[in-house]
């Protein structure tokens, strides 16, 4: 008898479950057919391509951000009818209404097998030898319940939450800045492109890197670590042309900021992730503005978009970027791109859509792809192209995705992540006492010792909940300056030069052991 009611408890609850997700599966359903959303050139546009200014610009965008990098609501004119579903869009392309999204589908796919132009215009290199694969562990891992750990915080912000090393991925939310900065060869393309004269291929290759920047979210469910107040991190890839260097800024609330100097161009910001879990999913809105700066004077501005985690309790995790990401700046072009939210009916998620429009409003070209894989451009606007048209036939590779290393870990990191912490003889002799590779838990989760990576976690957050005192009573950034008229945090400068001499007068050990001398120090 207690046999028999276990199994209709069991089977209860299996119904229970199906009826909360047929409920869920009916929200998206009802919210895809009421969500219409249009695209344009606002009158302010041109007005704020020229607000923006030649070289050492204004960075303040007023028609997209407030003072506090946020994004506004705009109003978009419902003539330019921006297609965030596959039936819309594809029917334009595919030149009719029957079967377009099949036909799309199949159009996107063959793309694979269609040798594509692409546009080069690459620079040579230095080889430098990196290591293609994380340390093996030296422990087995011991599972643990993530609903156990969250379930009593439905609603509040994550970024307060301590969870356990279980829950991390062996790099630091400021190396994460930098991984952004994977396809960096887009910016030194459309630095050479605008050089040359041709800035419609400029931005065509800007906004192929803001989407590429999502490419290594797929399949990667364990949050970065948090970092310390004070902590920094740097990266000098001569194999990419680039440095960059970032520092969390502030405690509460947590802000990021990054400078990165590549060839012919400069890339900052600063950023600020507010997180909610929602009981099945986490919804995280990040909060701030990318300026890009090329050194003939040109400036873009942009925005992420909005990233949600789903199934955290049931069935299979999975992420998925949605929003509009405007791209704008004081030169001929702006670009809207669309990310369109994934249903759980989705045959081909992932999409990306979106036009380059002239200072007139013009279409002057047509983005698709998906953020986890390509980006293609057709010169025009496809939706004024004759029925059955195929863009395949005109479609131009701007951005590939690379092969993801042959032995994954849990991690799921890329073969440009699993480079980000390591930490060679001769860099240890170099970087300060801040630098994310020397934290102790994060080291000890990448060598697989996951007690000591507990241990030392639970011993740093103990230390990290006297930075709100350590704000309040004066502490400043070391590299960083909030600059109050562009409402950001801009470098300093001087990093690199101590670098060289080795002196780090000012860079407390934030990792060592916690005295009450810190906050006086500080």
């Amino acid at each position: 008898m207690l046999s028999e009611f276990s199994e209709l408890q069991r089977q209860l609850k299996l119904l229970h479950e199906g009826r909360v997700t047929f409920l869920d599966t009916l929200k998206h359903l009802e919210a895809g057919n009421l969500d219409v959303e249009t695209s344009g050139t606002d009158e302010g546009l041109s007005q704020s391509n020229e607000n923006v200014g030649s070289r050492r610009s204004s960075r303040t965008d007023s028609d997209v951000f407030n003072n506090n990098g946020e994004k506004k609501h705009e109003e978009e004119s419902d003539q330019d009818k921006f297609f965030d579903t596959e039936e819309d869009f594809c029917d334009s392309i595919a030149g009719g209404r029957t079967n377009g999204a099949l036909k799309f589908i199949e159009c996107f796919d063959n793309m694979k097998n269609v040798p594509l132009k692409t546009e080069n215009v690459d620079q040579e290199y230095p080889h430098v030898e990196r290591r293609k694969k994380l340390p093996d562990p030296a422990q087995k891992e011991k599972g643990v319940s993530l609903w156990s750990m969250i379930k009593d915080n439905v609603g509040k912000d994550l970024t307060r939450v301590c969870l356990p090393v279980y829950f991390n991925e062996p790099i630091s939310s400021l190396q994460k800045c930098f991984e952004d900065l994977e396809y960096s060869y887009l910016l030194d393309r459309a630095f050479e492109w605008g050089r040359g004269g041709d800035s419609l291929m400029r931005i065509l290759n800007v906004a192929a890197f803001a989407v590429s920047g999502y490419a290594s979210s797929e399949g990667r469910h364990c949050k970065p670590f948090n970092p310390l107040l004070g902590e920094t991190y740097e990266a000098e890839y001569p194999d990419k042309g680039l440095r960059f260097f970032s520092e969390k800024v502030s405690h509460h609330p947590m802000i990021i900021a990054c400078h990165c100097e590549g060839r012919g161009w400069k890339l900052w910001g600063d950023s600020n992730l507010r997180s909610k879990f929602w009981g099945r999913s986490i919804q995280v809105d990040p909060v701030g503005v990318l300026t890009l700066e090329f050194d003939d004077g040109e400036v873009f501005q942009w925005s992420k978009v909005t990233t949600s985690i789903y199934n955290l309790i049931f069935g299979k995790v999975y992420c998925d970027h949605h929003g509009t990401m405007q791209i704008k700046g004081n030169g001929l072009f702006s670009c809207m791109l669309k990310f369109k939210e994934q249903s759980l009916i989705d045959r081909n998620p992932h999409q990306v859509q979106g036009f380059v429009n002239d200072k007139m409003g013009k279409k002057v070209a047509t983005l698709f792809g998906k953020w986890d894989d390509s980006m293609y451009y057709v010169a025009g606007d496809v939706c004024t192209k004759p029925r059955g048209y195929n863009p395949s036939s005109d479609a131009t590779l701007l951005w590939k995705r690379s092969m993801p290393p042959p032995n994954l870990t849990r991690y799921n990191l890329s073969s440009f992540a699993i480079t980000l912490n390591e930490l060679t003889p001769g860099l240890k002799d170099k970087i300060p006492p801040t630098d994310s590779r020397l934290r102790p838990d994060q080291r000890h989760l990448e060598n697989g010792e996951y007690d000591m990576a507990n241990a030392e976690k639970l011993r740093l957050e103990t230390r990290q909940r006297m930075s709100r005192k350590l704000q309040e009573n004066g502490w400043k950034p070391r590299w960083f300056r909030n600059d109050v008229g562009e409402g950001t945090f801009r470098y300093v400068g001087g990093y690199w030069e101590a670098r060289e001499e080795k002196k780090w007068d000012g860079c407390p050990c934030i990792f060592g052991q916690f005295t009450g001398d810190v906050i006086s120090d500080s």
